[in-house]
């Protein structure tokens, strides 16, 4: 006999975790397929935060609002039906999520364009620090956090605590004891495994969720591909499924959602649609994770597509991994880049944008700058002794943590490069002295004034929000004057895709005559973002997708009604 449920959802991450426990709390019988052998997606190692305007949480932000600021943001075209559900829906998902038990927080983080009208500062929410302990014999299945957000490979750390100790803010050391203490000093974990318990940014978002998923009787099924949707008179059944090389096929009474990433580890998906396509080695998603599988069983049946010309952009780059040879880890320099003490310029020596602004904007500048003048992709950072001492380069730690005498030899002049002048630095990674040397003069009169004539940075609340607080009269802009030199190469790299299925404002997978395909939804980076190309705060990824999964979970949960599914189990919402 075939398995049956009455929902399955393709991936573990935000987006398939919410719409999963949502269909849940309705006493729907649910699967989760997950193509990883751990829980949790891309989502589980990221910052965890969600975008969700007027979210409820004590501001007094509104719809209108929202939507100005998404309208004056967008570069591109947006599915302004999308948005519209996205802010109507929002707060009714953080209720949700309150109901079931979780706490979200509002950050006094600004919008990535502050200056566009109707922006604000309290539009991104995270959730507190999650003890793993909770999941039981689910804990060992979480999906970990990158090397980047743990301290030394070990500590987890929430914002505050990342953001004291990375810029050596007022207090930094009591904070580094408490985060190295709350490690120590649980006895019986260490027993047990090097894994810190605590489960911070986004394995604090997703651990709660697979606890109450799993507490209303849901089910997983790891290491488990989707290779094709199983469609019966036009109506989406279920899937097909491989794993261990026996394929399987499951059926869906009433729905199959689709919430299992992009296509951003699909090099042959990346030529076909993106515009600079980028290697997938530069991606800061899980390695060899998020390949377009369910994108490409779409389309096999008719599905449109929209947005998948680009990426949710981010620099990153690449060093060894220390305890594994032949191995490099991605790692992402999203606030590096704009750290006072450094300039960024492309391979002709050219500034092209202004450093401190938010990633996806950095990417977009180097994606223009490619296509004007072939020489980025990558780009250099260049900073002095002061950055080096003061903050991270990448996965290149503070001199505190990493002095230059403990980097392995074979990391200089290949991942970072060092020289005890600008002219012999320019020369070590091929670009025009003469043009360093009168870039860094022209940062340091900057520096100076305070004042970046060109491109403006440190002029609004975001850069100002990552820079060095003690800095005057310009937090984003310090003196490049302090031998040694150095610099790293920064890629154009990702958080995924920001394009997939084609869907309406019920988050239903829509074919080429834009008709609804009977039993399909997607959400997440399995579809296509209802803000085009535009990124428009800290957490614009996973806000739209937990709220698209929770309304494909209610468009399921309506179509079972429809059916005369009866009389709904637990915990009914």
């Amino acid at each position: 006999m075939q398995e049956s449920y009455d929902v399955i959802v393709a991936g573990s991450g935000a987006a398939g975790m919410t719409a999963a426990v949502r269909a849940a709390t309705k006493g729907l019988k649910v699967l989760i397929v997950e193509k990883a052998h751990k829980i949790g997606g891309t989502s589980a190692t990221s910052g965890g935060v969600t975008w969700i305007p007027n979210h409820g949480l004590g501001t007094d932000d509104s719809p209108e609002q929202a939507m100005t600021y998404v309208k004056a943001v967008a570069n591109g075209p947006i599915n302004e039906k999308r948005v519209d559900i996205f802010l109507e829906t929002g707060p009714q998902m953080i209720a949700f999520l309150q109901e079931i038990g979780m706490k979200p927080v509002p950050m006094p983080w600004p919008d990535y364009f502050p200056e566009a009208p109707g922006a604000r500062a309290d539009r991104s929410v995270v959730f507190p620090m999650y003890d793993g302990r909770r999941l039981g014999d689910l804990f060992p299945l979480m999906r970990e956090q990158f090397t980047r957000f743990k301290l030394m490979n070990r500590y987890a750390m929430d914002f505050m605590e990342a953001n004291t100790i990375s810029t050596r803010s007022p207090g930094w050391k009591r904070t580094l004891a408490k985060v190295m203490g709350r490690y120590w000093l649980d006895v019986s974990t260490r027993k047990l495994t090097r894994r810190d318990r605590m489960m911070s940014l986004g394995g604090a978002l997703i651990g709660p969720l697979v606890e109450q998923f799993v507490k209303l009787g849901g089910e997983f099924r790891l290491g488990t591909v989707v290779k094709k949707l199983v469609i019966e008179n036009g109506h989406v059944t279920g899937v097909v499924t491989e794993r261990f090389g026996r394929t399987e096929t499951l059926l869906a009474r009433h729905g199959v959602i689709a919430c299992s990433g992009g296509f951003e580890w699909n090099q042959e998906l990346r030529d076909r649609y993106f515009t600079v396509p980028g290697s997938i080695r530069n991606s800061s998603t899980p390695e060899d994770g998020n390949k377009g599988e369910v994108l490409k069983a779409g389309l096999e049946i008719g599905a449109a597509t929209e947005f998948t010309e680009t990426g949710w952009w981010v620099p990153t780059m690449s060093l060894p991994l220390s305890t594994a040879s032949n191995f490099e880890e991605i790692h992402q320099a999203v606030f590096d880049v704009g750290r006072p003490h450094s300039v960024c310029v492309n391979r002709n020596g050219d500034r092209f944008v202004d450093e401190a602004c938010g990633y996806d904007r950095f990417g977009n500048a180097m994606m223009e700058d490619q296509l004007k003048t072939g020489a980025n992709t990558p780009c250099w950072l260049v900073f002095d002794a002061t950055f080096r001492y003061k903050f991270t380069a990448g996965g290149v730690m503070p001199t505190a943590l990493m002095p230059d005498r403990k980097i392995p030899p074979s990391w200089w002049d290949h991942y970072i490069f060092r020289a005890p002048t600008i002219r012999e630095l320019a020369g070590k990674i091929e670009v025009n002295a003469d043009k360093l040397e009168a870039v860094v003069a022209k940062m340091n009169e900057y520096a100076k004034s305070g004042v970046d004539p060109e491109f403006g940075r440190g002029g609004n609340a975001y850069d100002v929000n990552f820079g060095d607080p003690a800095l005057k009269p310009n937090p984003c802009l310090g003196e490049i004057g302090k031998a040694p030199f150095y610099a790293i190469p920064v890629s154009l790299g990702d958080l995924g895709t920001k394009g997939g299925l084609k869907c309406d404002a019920q988050a239903r997978v829509l074919d080429s005559n834009d008709q609804p395909i009977a039993g399909l939804y997607a959400a997440g980076n399995a579809s296509g973002s209802p803000f085009g190309n535009a990124y428009p705060g800290a957490g614009g990824t996973i806000g739209p997708a937990m709220v698209f999964g929770f309304i494909a979970a209610d468009m399921v949960v309506a179509e079972a009604q429809k059916a005369g599914l009866g009389q709904f189990t637990h915990n009914q919402k």
